[in-house]
């Protein structure tokens, strides 16, 4: 079903997605939760969702992003999907106090906060703290720096480049990231190495 599913869809998806779909399916698939309504934040053409909705069909997938094109994508990918738990795309900015989803059982945000200025991160966090219940887990993908170091020599390269294009822009640091994580009422549980240098880091609520 996983394979049938992503390949059908990867037309609408961008390479990187299409590249990481099967390592964080792998991953995520025995830490989401038996029931509720899994919030994807910056699900750009919504490949996750559309793919973990056809695999996890006791969950509801609602996939939002704050772009306009990529609501256009999103569209198109619930369409072609035609899966009864994937819910058409919703406008939402991390930064806005006012979500659009009053309360999820989980969060997933992919490759997010290292191409956005920090203040989307501290955005995210504050909104996942109002809307995630109790018990329930923000799984974070994407590179980190580990107390302060880059885990490669490529991901500093990497953030080079994030920073030529945007100053604000930069791989972030897992200090940072977990001090927001506390002060929304998050507790980190563990971090999941994943291919390209990249993790998949789990904060639970409560």
């Amino acid at each position: 079903m996983f394979n049938t599913i992503a390949s059908k869809l990867a037309v609408h998806a961008h390479p990187s997605a299409q590249r990481n779909i099967g390592p964080i399916h792998e991953t995520l698939s025995p830490l989401l939760p038996d029931t509720g309504l899994v919030l994807e934040i910056a699900a750009g053409s919504g490949y996750h969702s559309a793919v973990l909705a056809a695999t996890h069909t006791n969950l509801i997938w609602q996939p939002t992003d704050q772009d306009t094109e990529a609501q256009v994508k999103m569209t198109r990918m619930v369409e072609d999907a035609e899966l009864s738990n994937l819910r058409p795309p919703l406008v939402l900015d991390a930064m806005s106090s006012d979500w659009p989803v009053d309360e999820a059982a989980a969060i997933l945000c992919c490759n997010m906060i290292h191409i956005a200025p920090w203040s989307v991160a501290e955005g995210l966090f504050s909104g996942v703290g109002r809307t995630l219940l109790d018990g329930g887990a923000l799984f974070l993908y994407g590179p980190f720096k580990i107390d302060g170091q880059h885990t490669t020599k490529s991901n500093k390269l990497f953030e080079q480049g994030l920073r030529d294009q945007n100053p604000e822009w930069g791989v972030r640091d897992t200090v940072d990231v977990n001090a927001l994580a506390q002060g929304a009422g998050l507790v980190f549980e563990n971090s999941n190495e994943m291919p390209a240098n990249n993790f998949l880091r789990v904060y639970r609520k409560g």
